[in-house]
């Protein structure tokens, strides 16, 4: 099950549980009932964990918020967990959580070109490799592929590699590709500053960008 499946199932859940408190026996004090208050909480919670920062859903429920209201309108805050289970359903926020990726990934490559630029290979290999590692774990996550390893551990970036190939989101060349990025940057992190000079950083750095935007995630 993918990242967004399972924040569909979780609003799915949560919405089943409204509709069927709507559907059930009414208290004399109706929303205002415990029930409602811990609907609307639990709602809340998940809109605030699941929606992007700033987005509709969110500036929604923050208006809601603002009001202080003293009777929380239940319906309303399924209205917008409704809105927002269903998007992610037809894969729109999965497009917003790519772009935001590639944004965060650019500024490691964009950080890394500087260093390149003031002559630092050696801290601009770590850094462009630590962002392609971070785009694998990303693209994992997104392709529904584990990144742990049966007894909880995290999964090292060339095992992570070999399971995207695996699951046939990239080729066999590809895969050598992004296993030869990071041998260079492991030798950057382990002090082996003589076996690559600038040019390879500066085609690794080229290279990972073109990879993340072939391979968005």
């Amino acid at each position: 099950m993918t990242d967004i499946e399972k924040m569909v199932a979780q609003l799915d859940e949560l919405i089943r549980q409204y509709e069927d408190f709507i559907r059930g026996p009414r208290t004399e004090d109706g929303d205002g009932s415990n029930q409602a208050r811990v609907l609307v909480s639990r709602l809340e919670s998940a809109i605030d964990r699941l929606a992007l920062p700033n987005s509709s859903y969110v500036k929604q429920l923050d208006l809601h918020r603002s009001e202080k209201r003293t009777r929380f309108k239940i319906h309303d805050v399924y209205s917008i967990a409704l809105g927002l289970r269903d998007d992610l359903k037809e894969g729109w926020i999965a497009s917003a959580i790519e772009i935001v990726h590639a944004n965060t990934h650019s500024d490691y490559l964009e950080m890394s070109e500087a260093l390149i630029r003031s002559g630092y290979k050696d801290a601009a290999a770590v850094i462009a490799g630590t962002a392609l590692e971070v785009h694998i774990r990303a693209l994992c996550i997104k392709h529904g592929v584990d990144t742990e390893l049966s007894d909880g551990a995290p999964k090292r970036a060339t095992v992570m590699n070999a399971d995207l190939k695996k699951e046939d989101v990239y080729a066999t060349l590809q895969e050598k590709q992004v296993t030869a990025w990071m041998d260079l940057r492991n030798q950057a992190a382990h002090g082996n500053y003589d076996r690559y000079d600038i040019s390879e950083v500066r085609a690794l750095t080229i290279g990972i960008r073109d990879f993340m935007l072939k391979y968005p995630a």
